[in-house]
This record gives structure tokens, C-alpha cells and sequence, in this order.
């Protein structure tokens, strides 16, 4: 099982950039997640985030909260997909990122999570509503079981907080693109580049942008500023708008092949 950290070292001698695709776990269910995962581990996802569903997703659009409803419909909880991880584990060592929220982390249980997650072979989590400064008892138990822990940073956040956000961060540091909810964008904004440049200055630790990346060319536009490039809503549409679940994999196989063949810095 590569980690977060071998991934992006490797990468870089490769003159690429991770791509960082987002599902949310059992989206329809839990079988086609597993089949998913496995579908972008040999299609060119470098580093999967796999997203626990939740009732209340302040973070996320229109699309992902449809997708979380899905599979809170289908019966998903974070002890089922943690069976599926280590399940699905044993044939991809592809680094898995968890993004849930934080009450679902402390119904579960922080220390009985990070054991068991760090377990089934999950490499870090992302929780969008947790402030480093409230991170302490987390913190201590991921860096207990070897479980990375990336913060996000926003186009709002100033240097000096940036610089804190970056200095807590493991795994890698993720910029939000917008000052809004996940969700397929047409274009990006303007003031992206300079703020990844602003970023770069303070922090030798990976950097990957998320948040409304849709498409190749959006890719193309981020990989020389950025070491990873995370795509999410745009897949969920995928899977949400096809009817016929055994197509599903083809069809997001087809698209992730399409993203990595952007992430070549040229």
C-alpha cells in the first residue's frame, strides 16, 4: 500500500500531477462503490477520497448532497464502508482519504476510528468542519495510528492563518478554488493562479486544489501551479445520471482515463 507522501514523490519524477478523484461511498451502494474504486485505481486516479455520507454536508452542493442521500437510502454507515475498505484493499494500494464530517467521526468513536480505519488500510482523512484549533484530540489519534490529516484552505484565509493551516496539515494541504459549496463549474476563478503562487511561497508540503474542477482543460490549466488536482462533483454527476448501473464503471473509467491524461506538466 503506497502512502500519500510516496505518491506525490513518485509523481514528481514522472513530471506529473496527482489526480485526486472524489465518490461518495454508497453512491448507489456499497458493491459499485468497491467496483468504482477499483475502476479508477487502474484508470489513473492516483489518490481516491472516498466520502462518507451525511445528512447535513455544509461543504457540499446540490450534487453531492443528492449523492449522500442516495446512499443513506441504500443503508451506508462508516462501520460498512470500512468493511468494504478492507475488502477492496486487498487489490489496490492506491492511497484512500475518508472525508466525512465531524459528527460522524465522534459518533463512531476518534480513537475507535483512527484504529479501525488505519486498519482496513485508509491513509488519511479530510473533515471540511474542523478547525485546527479543535483538531487536538484527533490529531493525537491519527498521528497514533500513522493517519494523515489534511486541512483545507480557502481563498479567503490569510497568509499568516495559511501558514498555521499548512504547518498542521500532513499528506498533503488542500486549497478550496471557491468561496462556495463542491460543484462541476464551467470555468474557474480568476484570482486561482495568483493564489496558488501566494501559497506555494510559504509551504514545501503538496498542494492540491479542488472544488469545481469539471474537465481535462481545467486539469491542463492547474497542473503547473499545483501538485494535485481534485475532481469530484463532475464524477457523481456521472454516476447519479446513468440509469443503467452496469455501465457505470465504463463510463466513469472513460472519464478519469480523460483527467489523467491532463496531469503531464508539459
Amino acid at each position: 500500500m503506497k502512502t500519500i507522501s510516496q505518491v506525490f514523490k513518485a509523481l514528481k519524477k514522472q513530471n506529473r500531477r496527482a489526480l485526486i478523484p472524489y465518490i461518495t461511498a454508497g453512491d448507489p451502494d456499497l458493491d459499485i462503490t468497491a467496483k468504482l474504486i477499483l475502476t479508477i485505481s487502474q484508470n489513473g486516479g492516483d489518490i481516491l477520497e472516498l466520502g462518507v455520507p451525511f445528512s447535513d454536508p455544509l461543504a457540499d452542493g446540490p450534487t453531492i448532497q443528492t449523492a449522500s442521500q442516495r446512499a443513506l437510502k441504500s443503508g451506508t454507515t462508516l462501520k460498512g464502508i470500512l468493511e468494504m475498505v478492507r475488502e477492496i484493499r486487498k487489490k489496490i494500494d492506491i492511497p484512500l482519504v475518508l472525508m466525512s464530517y465531524y459528527n460522524p467521526l465522534r459518533q463512531y468513536g476518534l480513537e475507535a476510528l483512527a484504529r479501525d480505519a488505519s486498519k482496513v488500510g485508509i491513509n488519511g482523512f479530510i473533515v471540511p468542519d474542523l478547525t485546527p484549533e479543535e483538531a487536538t484530540d484527533w490529531l493525537k489519534v491519527c498521528k497514533e495510528h500513522s493517519l494523515d490529516t489534511i486541512f483545507l484552505i480557502a481563498p479567503t484565509t490569510s497568509l499568516n492563518r495559511a501558514k498555521k493551516i499548512a504547518q498542521m496539515s500532513r499528506g498533503f494541504i488542500y486549497y478550496v478554488s471557491v468561496t462556495g459549496v463542491t460543484g462541476a463549474r464551467e470555468s474557474l476563478p480568476q484570482d486561482i493562479i495568483e493564489n496558488l503562487k501566494q501559497l506555494r511561497k510559504i509551504t514545501n508540503k503538496p498542494i492540491a486544489v479542488g472544488f469545481g474542477i469539471s474537465s481535462p482543460n481545467h486539469v491542463r490549466m492547474l497542473v503547473p501551479y499545483t501538485d494535485g488536482i481534485v475532481v469530484g462533483s463532475a464524477i457523481v454527476k456521472l454516476i447519479g445520471e446513468t440509469k443503467e448501473l452496469s455501465q457505470i464503471c465504463a463510463k466513469v473509467a472513460k472519464f478519469i482515463k480523460n483527467l489523467s491524461q491532463a496531469t503531464f506538466i508539459s
